[in-house]
């Protein structure tokens, strides 16, 4: 990847209150211009989440994509990473800071453990401005504006 990890994209606007904090690690994995995502209920997400019991950014991915879409991955270089400032309806004022990175999906070992989830490769044009995130969508471009694989 081009720009080494460096970029960072801040989104929605901090207001004078107290956010709770969650930092998250994601892949995103792209295989023949295609992009590895899961949809749920509530729109399409990227494989990974938040970090559980002081887990490193690697084992927290390799946890998530086996309970998500039930595959076994490597995770490659960081791309970029971005945070948000909202209000969810059952946390109330939210701060969750996601670092994404490059990656392959290795060998489907199960079935997700998450049964809302439906592991989908999609075409980066059906997926451009469609994850439920905005600051997944513009990990989405910086991908797609780095990535030699498309």
């Amino acid at each position: 990847m081009a720009n080494n990890g460096r970029l960072h994209g801040v989104f929605g606007e901090k207001e004078d209150a107290v956010y709770t904090d969650r930092e998250g690690a994601y892949l995103i994995p792209v295989q023949n211009g295609r992009v590895g995502v899961v949809r749920t209920p509530k729109g399409y997400f990227f494989l990974g989440g938040g970090l559980e019991n002081e887990e490193s950014h690697s084992l927290c991915i390799v946890r998530e994509c086996l309970e998500e879409a039930g595959y076994t991955v490597s995770v490659g270089e960081k791309i970029c990473s971005a945070e948000t400032y909202c209000r969810h309806p059952v946390i109330g004022c939210f701060h969750p800071v996601q670092t994404y990175y490059a990656g392959r999906l290795l060998e489907k070992t199960a079935e997700s453990s998450e049964k809302d989830h439906t592991f989908l490769w999609m075409d980066y044009d059906e997926l451009r401005g469609r994850m439920f995130a905005e600051m997944q969508n513009w990990a989405l471009e910086q991908v797609f504006g780095s990535v030699s694989d498309r």
